[in-house]
């Protein structure tokens, strides 16, 4: 089964929100992705909404035909409310602060175990799939188990920033913890910095991966080839 390519279109949002407006609509970019054969479409709101807005979450869901992915910090109430109304087919829980930029680290699983299995809880009585965003730690990942999460998401910043390097050096412990994962029947995503690239020798190279959310480097190659081009592009890369 080929890995599933889930677009980020928190950017589609950055560029609307600079100029005000509706234009580029997130919408429109949503329902044409799923056109173009992306198997997934994924947002990341955070609380000062400066791309995605919650408005545009609501909007959204019921136009999604494949699979719909929120991320964000659920230890903002607003965000844990927002999923709850919305109920995505998946929610991934980044431990991002309100002022980083980007997603730039993963969670501890094990000093925030406790916290995790409690809105995890939550998250699965309203019949949402759990993901947690996480580093290639192999020690964390028994804990990632033990908060009842589904998934975890492999944090992939620090491959791509080696990849060209070393990329054997640079995968290797993203496979350990894949390995790791499995042990435990978590499934397994991956996100952060996958491009055409470097993405298919991550997908060859993980065991059992079923998803990665990608965004910046996809929405940046479609402004040259065009978003149908550039989705058929990542596409094949995961084949």
């Amino acid at each position: 089964m080929n890995t599933k390519l889930s677009v980020n279109i928190n950017k589609i949002a950055t560029l609307r929100n600079s100029r005000g407006g509706d234009l580029p609509s997130v919408v429109e970019a949503a329902i044409r992705c799923q056109m173009y054969g992306a198997q997934g479409i994924t947002v990341h709101p955070r609380p000062d909404e400066r791309h995605i807005r919650y408005k545009d979450v609501k909007e959204i869901k019921p136009l999604i035909t494949t699979e719909f992915n929120v991320e964000g910090n659920p230890k903002y109430d607003s965000f844990v409310q927002l999923v709850l109304d919305v109920k995505p087919h998946q929610v991934t829980l980044v431990p991002d602060s309100l002022d980083a930029l980007t997603s730039n680290n993963g969670w501890d699983t094990i000093s925030e175990k406790k916290y995790l299995t409690e809105i995890i809880s939550e998250f699965k009585k309203a019949g949402i799939r759990t993901s947690i965003f996480l580093n290639p730690d192999v020690k964390l990942v028994s804990h990632a188990a033990e908060t009842g999460a589904d998934r975890i998401e492999l944090y992939t910043e620090d491959y791509a920033k080696h990849f060209l390097i070393n990329k054997k050096e640079a995968i290797k412990p993203y496979i350990e913890t894949a390995i790791e994962a499995l042990k435990f029947n978590l499934g397994i995503n991956a996100g952060h910095d996958l491009s055409l690239l470097n993405l298919k020798y991550f997908a060859q190279k993980i065991p059992n991966l079923l998803e990665v959310s990608i965004g910046h480097a996809l929405i940046a190659d479609a402004l040259y080839l065009g978003m149908e081009k550039t989705i058929q592009n990542y596409l094949a890369e995961l084949k």
